[in-house]
């Protein structure tokens, strides 16, 4: 079966593309039959040169247009969009209107991300040694800790008193 289809040419980020009919089963890239005309998108307005005559003689002979081609075509007033065609665009233009009158809303994905993160680092689990996390010390725990610090000068005193008396 033959299409009218795209065939691009041009540079990296630079497309331009040959309108040809080819077969369905070739490579987009790769042989076709004959070249119809160019179609460059990144021109304001895009431009479209076409041989309308060499176009209408492929459809009469059963070649089908792809759908770029065959809006292509409708803009040209070579050939009508086919129904299945203007569905699809149907579709496509109610589900821009429906994206451009929603509200745009706080996403929930930041809320999501931060569920699904792992939490935190907690405190590392108690040891035999200190008491849980949980417990708070009493008054006489903390007096405890206390004594050993009023211990320590003595200690520092017996050194300078040793020191003093020899």
């Amino acid at each position: 079966m033959l299409r009218i289809r795209l065939r691009r040419v041009g540079k990296k980020k630079q497309p331009m593309y040959r309108i040809v009919v080819a077969d369905s089963h070739a490579p987009r890239d790769g042989a076709f039959v004959e070249a119809l005309g160019y179609y460059h998108p990144l021109d304001n307005p895009s431009t479209v040169v076409l041989d309308a005559d060499r176009a209408r003689h492929w459809l009469d002979k059963g070649a089908q247009p792809s759908d770029r081609v065959a809006k292509i075509l409708a803009i040209e007033n070579i050939a009508e969009i086919p129904a299945k065609l203007k569905t699809r665009i149907a579709l496509g233009e109610q589900r821009a209107r429906e994206a451009a009158a929603k509200p745009k809303e706080a996403s929930p994905a930041p809320a999501a991300a931060a569920a699904a993160a792992p939490p935190p680092a907690a405190a590392p689990p108690p040891t035999a040694e200190a008491p849980p996390a949980e417990e708070t010390p009493t008054a006489g725990a903390q007096a405890a800790p206390a004594e050993p610090a009023a211990e320590a000068p003595a200690a520092e005193e017996t050194p300078t008193e040793e020191a003093a008396e020899g």
